[in-house]
């Protein structure tokens, strides 16, 4: 359909004192190829000015949000014959190891109830293979908006790669007290040295039940999200060539422009600005904690 602003069909036909039927009868007679090639080109332009890791149903989306009404099929029929469809390669491979002797903290992500940006933090690490080697990113997102609030490449998986996105998404969102970090049981966040920085900013650890993945289901989607749309996507000379295209995508991309599902297909950036940030009007999140023998139960390593 042509560009309607604001007006529903309804409306439109209402003012011009024509009926549904006959608006769709007209514009299949009168001007069926123009309205295709109209939609055609949109989609075109959307599905590459994402550089294809758009679906049909954010294409769509985009279209709407441009006051175009299409059904997502039409996108789909569309960016197959235009061979357009979205990029997919390989599945995500975990690279967590919990076996050390650090303590682990009580879930409390999964208890939690948020209401604003800041509240919870979850983090995970996965790597990336260059050319002639492979590096680790580690990055953190923010459980209410699903925003990259800090992230890091290192060439090992020494403590220093997840303290480096720590450092970096602390710097940029100064969190209050209060706020709570959850990550699987890997030894790098576990290890002393993450945990003492995450209390000397008054941060509560979380982790994942060992072995479950589901526990951190936010951060394993944007992995695979990153890596679908961006890691298979390119090959990367070197670790300076990988670092321009992460900040790229994270920073001026997914943060920025990327529809999220989840969001109501907005931006984490568009989702945020709705929001108060905490401390301006916004509520607390909120806890809730069974009885001592179920927490025992679904926290406790088996």
């Amino acid at each position: 359909m042509p560009l309607q602003g604001s007006l529903s069909i309804e409306r439109m036909c209402q003012l011009g004192q024509v009926s549904r039927a006959g608006l769709y009868r007209h514009l299949q007679v009168r001007a069926p190829r123009e309205e295709e090639m109209l939609v055609r080109a949109r989609v075109q332009e959307i599905a590459l000015a994402h550089h294809r890791r758009y679906g049909c149903r954010r294409v769509t989306a985009e279209l709407h949000q441009q006051g175009m009404i299409v059904n997502h099929k039409r996108v789909e029929r569309i960016l197959r014959e235009d061979n357009l469809l979205a990029l997919r390669y390989r599945k995500f491979v975990p690279t967590t190891d919990s076996r050390h002797g650090h303590q682990v903290y009580l879930n409390l992500a999964k208890r939690m109830e948020l209401s604003g940006v800041n509240q919870l933090w979850v983090a995970d690490i996965t790597y990336l293979r260059l050319q002639q080697e492979f590096v680790y990113l580690a990055v953190i997102l923010d459980g209410f908006s699903r925003r990259v609030v800090g992230w890091s490449v290192e060439r090992s998986l020494q403590t220093r790669l997840t303290l480096g996105a720590l450092q970096g998404a602390i710097a940029d969102r100064r969190p209050l007290p209060g706020l709570v970090h959850h990550s699987d049981r890997g030894a790098q966040y576990a290890s002393p040295e993450y945990v003492a920085v995450l209390l000397a900013h008054g941060m509560l650890p979380s982790m994942s039940r060992a072995g479950c993945p589901y526990d951190n289901a936010a951060c394993e989607s944007f992995m695979k999200t990153l890596k679908q749309e961006e890691i298979y996507a390119n090959e990367y000379r070197d670790m300076e060539h990988l670092q321009a295209h992460l900040e790229e995508f994270l920073d001026r991309y997914y943060n920025v422009r990327r529809l999220h599902s989840a969001l109501g297909y907005q931006s984490p950036e568009a989702f945020e600005a709705q929001t108060p940030v905490q401390g301006q009007d916004s509520r607390a999140a909120k806890i809730e904690f069974s009885n001592a023998s179920e927490i025992y139960r679904s926290d406790v390593s088996v």
